[in-house]
């Protein structure tokens, strides 16, 4: 007898509907399964055997044949075992339910017949709404991330024996309410008003989460760069609940999305310098997403810019530019979103010397320290900050600072005029500016193009370094309520340029 039943195969952050299909025939036992499975998927059959057993069912002695159409598309993961299982007892008759192809399944199965949570299902309920199906069965462990997307029903099962009596009719079926209303509020455990002193890299900063421009913070050691880097979240726009979404598709396919449902605070991912080419873009056999598209929408932090590896951090380019990363392997290809601000940090020198007058190096091997970072990548951070060591006065202050909530007032305040001024250019913020919009959004009076002439010709600045700039200075403009850019904005843009007359291209 044959039966059949959906499911989904993730590729990339998106979910694709699969058709399972079961086929129990007459013959020498043996269990086959087609269209392009990874081990993982072979594997179920032991799994399925298994769980059907220890679940109080019969595991038919007959020749199993499972078909995964479309059959020329790779299909990866334990997700495939529940809708395998229930496809032989819909084919042996203890399913009776004539409309299982109305539901979309997934989950792994555990020996016992018990479900286990699966990568992804977020991803599944998308595009099960995608493909107007009406009901997906999940793992109970997966329930709350499913619930977030309406026009689908989200029936939450705990064990094969349940999914049975469910589908049979023999229990009545209880939906999980949809939680968009039950996003956690973000709760900052660090704040602004912690750093003394740095007066300067915090206006820097400011102008950074208003824009959502790159940084890179350059001083010696103990000056805050990491202190700064780490309270940056707290000044930045809330997510909204669709950015929280598009956020915890891409967690929830790598495995990381928390038990509560949904991300609700933007990423902030630190990976360190040993990190690989493959764990900071994304890669594998089968692609998976990196940390630059776990940063998504919000920050992928690189301390010690310099000790990575240069290949890795050319690696960049891409997703700086286009927000987006492509990958392509033998086994197939993958697009993953990689909208992130970057916030580096660096040494002024390799001995991490406090200062310039107590630093042992040579002008040469301090050039040579920052030299690791390209031209091309450096064109791609708008605001080079040099910070200075902390002073004793500053450090025992009793003075508190500014608290990140009145800096979060003006950004949002900012990010308001962005939005209104953007809306319909098909970008968010001045950070993603085409140079059309930049053209468009950026015109500066006679007095500005003299001195971005000036700061062209004596900062060697490259044409994206210069509509960087632009950038920066519409983002100034925003802080300050203008709708103009004058020539005090353009002065205070080109200062966080530093590095393009110290760095060789």
């Amino acid at each position: 007898m044959l039966a059949r039943i959906l499911s989904t195969s993730l590729h990339g952050i998106e979910a694709t509907l699969v058709h399972v299909e079961v086929d129990v025939a007459s013959g020498l036992p043996a269990f086959t399964t087609v269209g392009l499975p990874d081990s993982t998927v072979r594997e179920s059959r032991d799994r399925v055997r298994a769980a059907i057993k220890n679940a109080g069912f019969d595991f038919p002695m007959d020749r199993i044949t499972v078909n995964l159409a479309p059959a020329d598309m790779r299909k990866e993961g334990a997700a495939f075992d529940l809708p395998i299982a229930l496809g032989i007892l819909s084919a042996t008759g203890l399913i009776r339910d004539p409309s299982l192809a109305s539901f979309a399944v997934v989950g792994e199965l555990a020996l016992d017949g018990g479900i286990r949570s699966v990568r992804g299902v977020l991803a599944t309920a998308l595009a099960c709404r995608r493909g107007n199906v009406e009901a997906v069965l999940v793992p109970a462990a997966n329930a709350l991330e499913a619930a977030v997307i309406d026009g689908v029903t989200i029936l939450a099962i705990g064990t094969l024996r349940e999914a049975v009596t469910l589908l049979n009719g023999d229990a009545e079926p209880h939906p999980v309410p949809n939680t968009r209303a039950l996003v956690p509020a973000a709760h900052d455990e660090v704040d602004f008003s912690d750093v003394r002193g740095q007066a300067h890299a915090k206006r820097a900063l400011e102008i950074a989460a208003a824009g959502a421009h790159n940084v890179l913070l350059i001083g010696p050691p103990g000056c805050g760069k990491t202190m700064l880097a780490r309270r940056l979240p707290t000044i930045l726009p809330p997510l909204s609940l669709d950015e929280s979404i598009e956020v915890s598709t891409i967690w929830s396919v790598a495995g990381l999305l928390p038990p509560d449902g949904l991300v609700a605070t933007r990423p902030f991912r630190a990976p360190h310098h040993s990190v690989t080419e493959a764990g900071l873009i994304g890669g594998g056999r089968h692609p998976h997403p990196g940390e630059v598209s776990l940063a998504h929408l919000g920050i992928l932090f690189l301390d010690e810019l310099p000790e990575f590896p240069q290949h890795v951090l050319e690696s960049l380019r891409e997703p700086l530019e286009d927000g987006r990363i492509a990958i392509s392997r033998v086994a197939g290809g993958a697009c993953f979103p990689a909208r992130f601000q970057l916030v580096a940090a660096a040494n002024p020198c390799r001995r991490g010397c406090r200062s310039l007058e107590s630093c042992l190096c040579t002008p040469a091997e301090r050039d040579r320290y920052l030299g690791r970072l390209s031209r091309p990548l450096l064109d791609r951070i708008d605001l080079h900050l040099e910070l200075p060591a902390v002073s004793y006065e500053d450090l025992t202050s009793a003075a508190p600072g500014e608290p990140s909530g009145a800096i979060r007032a003006r950004v949002l305040a900012a990010r308001e005029r962005q939005r209104k001024r953007l809306t319909g250019a098909g970008v968010r913020v001045n950070a993603q500016m085409s140079p059309r919009h930049v053209r468009r959004f950026c015109q500066v009076p006679p007095d500005a193009q003299q001195l971005l002439s000036l700061a062209m010709t004596r900062l060697n600045l490259s044409a994206r370094g210069h509509d960087r700039v632009l950038k920066v200075a519409r983002s100034i403009a925003d802080l300050e309520g203008r709708e103009t850019i004058t020539v005090e904005h353009c002065a205070e843009a080109i200062q966080y340029r530093g590095l393009d007359r110290r760095v060789r291209p």
